[in-house]
């Protein structure tokens, strides 16, 4: 796994400035400390830092081939390439490393974009056709690896993160208010928006094709939606037997490495599963790594060393206390670059650091089972919603939902009277698009009732709603209640808030890569083919996951009720222990950054920090603010714009004389 950057000048003739490229890859050297290499040429500059994962010898990036005018840098990784390489070989190409990378390269040199089609991977890279003079910008399929860009007319920037681009000063950072209306409603951005206004992120399952005349997206691949003929047509014993096959083969491709490969395990199912099957198959050895946490809510230790004696693994662990939460959030959100909703991607990055720690750079994950199988609560949520809409005035089928959210209906307050109003299905409910994730919506973007006066004087509820529904394929109306919550789930929360919170930026932190058999595209597009009532039985979530590898695990983690991964909020927030908290959401930074109502703040504070738990929006709306304010801070007011320059390994001048360097440039 690696970095890449580059500027795309096309109606310049002098070259792209390669101190700014220096300066872009700078700030992405965590994400590949092991080498640094630059290309120029006039009109475009490329930039690389590797995590050597394949190939270590001799793949040093970019890369060119055999006639130099194609040139790629790569971030990812192709899973399959050794199998493509093959095929490439006896269509006449020759190769000069041992890469993943140059087989992408070659690939690209004999199918163009439809290249994209035949890679199983988790990828973002640029490739610059000279002789063409364009630049091709590709994202993989479900947005596993990011890739942004910033375009004004005559220049464009792209990076791996937000921050290599405000690297060239000339480009504004600017908090988007419709940005930040979107993360409070959807928990993240609806592409190709970000938070900072004008920064661009590819989309999932895209390219972006630039020249000097024209500058096209276009999707590739997206969540797939089938027609009743087109669904699983086998029996549920055949199906279960194709679900293990897929899954081991995704494994197996994932393992491909020249680096020791571990494992996340987390106590669930899924990472369960993801390390039998290692254990089984691959490697009786494979190290995994845990994490527990001092709060016994949301600690899962017992179940993962139950099911590391189970295996027969090796197993390491990191305890995380709230005092650590609280004093690495800063440092996480650095690295994430969005407001966070929520405080789970702090431990995730400390158990990155223990990976790393222990020399290891790849891990395996089990993300994707839940979105693919039918795992998550809204789904079941949406499922017994759809069950009540039949029958309104019930008093009884409402009471299902009690048994998803235990932990929430607890309380005295929280009566089952408040549970009708909550959860109840509105008139035209059933012919929301959105019924599936309306409450959790709506609910979420209460929350910018504490945005400043002008931020909700030009809030526009409506307006977000009706762009994602503009952006519905045709197919969606007539798919079913699980089929729909499945895709608004992927399409709108996997990319762009899970995967990129709790798994690229969090990992990459540490130059630590997760690999993700669940969302291998031929499971997705498999998983998708089945049968709701497959995946999830009554209230019973998974069904077809569980039944099919039951057998490999203890039946105590097969049949314990799923447990939400999260973190505590407020408790590590509010400790008291931590000023940059009393200084972000002080009334001189609140009304500095001009985002959030200075005079309504206290209020929620004063009510978290009065002993009372607060209800889950409450803490979403705390650490929100709290985080938006820290980006506002770091990214906004307070950019580091004179950093030390990385020094490049080698440095690439292609048909450029020494005099089209400045003095100082010459060199490398």
């Amino acid at each position: 796994m690696c970095g890449i950057a580059g500027i795309l000048q096309p109606q310049r003739t002098q070259p792209a400035t390669e101190i700014l490229l220096r300066r872009m890859i700078t700030l992405l050297r965590h994400r590949g400390p092991d080498a640094c290499g630059i290309y120029l040429d006039r009109h475009i500059g490329l930039a690389h830092c590797r995590l050597s994962i394949i190939g270590i010898d001799g793949g040093n990036q970019p890369i060119g081939n055999e006639s130099g005018d194609l040139w790629i840098v790569f971030n990812g990784e192709i899973f399959n390439y050794i199998e493509l390489r093959s095929e490439l070989l006896a269509q006449g190409h020759r190769f000069a490393t041992e890469t993943d990378s140059e087989v992408l390269l070659h690939l690209y040199e004999e199918w163009g974009d439809d290249c994209l089609q035949r890679l199983n991977g988790q990828f973002a890279f640029a490739i610059w056709d000279a002789r063409r003079e364009e630049l091709f910008l590709a994202r993989d399929r479900v947005g596993i690896r990011p890739l942004f860009y910033w375009r004004e007319p005559g220049k464009l920037l792209f990076a791996s993160e937000i921050k290599a681009l405000f690297a060239d000063r000339e480009i504004p950072r600017e908090i988007d208010p419709r940005a930040l209306e979107e993360i409070f409603t959807f928990w993240g951005n609806l592409p190709p928006a970000t938070i900072f206004r004008g920064v661009r992120e590819l989309p999932p399952g895209s390219f972006l094709r630039v020249t000097n005349k024209s500058c096209v997206e276009k999707r590739f691949w997206r969540t797939p939606l089938f027609a009743p003929e087109e669904r699983w047509r086998g029996s549920f014993a055949e199906a279960a037997e194709e679900l293990r096959r897929l899954l081991v083969d995704a494994i197996r491709l994932r393992l491909r490495a020249d680096v020791p490969v571990g494992a996340y395990l987390s106590g669930g199912l899924d990472s369960s599963i993801i390390t039998a099957l290692i254990s089984h198959h691959f490697n009786r050895e494979v190290r995994t790594f845990s994490m527990g946490f001092g709060e016994s809510g949301y600690d899962e230790s017992r179940f993962q060393t139950d099911i590391a004696a189970h295996l027969g693994v090796r197993q390491q662990r990191l305890e995380i206390d709230n005092a650590a939460i609280g004093r690495h959030l800063a440092e996480v959100l650095w690295h994430c670059e969005k407001p966070l909703l929520r405080s789970s991607p702090v431990p995730l990055y400390l158990l990155s650091g223990l990976v790393r720690d222990h020399g290891y750079k790849v891990v395996l994950s089990g993300e994707g089972a839940d979105e693919v199988f039918g795992g998550y609560n809204i789904f079941r949520e949406a499922k017994v919603r759809r069950f009540w809409l039949k029958n309104p005035g019930s008093m009884f089928r409402p009471l299902l939902l009690e048994r998803l959210y235990p932990y929430i209906f607890t309380h005295p307050a929280r009566s089952r009277s408040y549970l009708r109003r909550f959860f109840a299905p509105q008139e035209d409910a059933a012919r929301d698009p959105f019924f599936s994730h309306r409450v959790r919506w709506e609910n979420s973007r209460k929350n910018t009732t504490f945005f400043s006066p002008a931020l909700q004087d030009n809030s526009r509820a409506d307006s977000l709603f009706a762009q994602l529904a503009a952006s519905l394929p045709e197919n969606f109306a007539g798919s079913d209640t699980l089929a729909q919550a499945q895709f608004l789930e992927i399409e709108t929360f996997l990319a762009n808030y899970l995967l990129s919170t709790q798994g690229d930026r969090v990992g990459m932190a540490h130059s630590v890569e997760m690999r993700m058999p669940f969302l291998d595209h031929r499971l997705i597009e498999f998983g998708m083919r089945l049968p709701a009532h497959w995946k999830i039985r009554g209230m019973n979530e998974k069904y077809i996951l569980k039944r099919a590898f039951g057998d490999m695990i203890p039946a105590e983690i097969v049949s314990r009720p799923k447990q939400p991964y999260r973190a505590p909020i407020h408790t590590v927030i509010l400790s008291g222990r931590h000023d940059y908290v009393r200084e972000m959401l002080s009334e001189a930074a609140l009304l500095r950054s001009g985002l959030f109502d200075a005079a309504k703040v206290p209020y929620l504070l004063k009510r978290l920090s009065s002993g009372k738990n607060g209800c889950e929006f409450q803490n979403m709306a705390l650490i929100g603010i709290l985080s938006t304010q820290i980006l506002h801070q770091r990214f906004v007011a307070d950019f580091p714009l004179s950093i030390p320059l990385a020094q490049p390994d080698r440095i690439i001048r292609k048909g450029l004389s020494r005099g089209d360097f400045p003095r100082a440039q010459v060199g490398g």
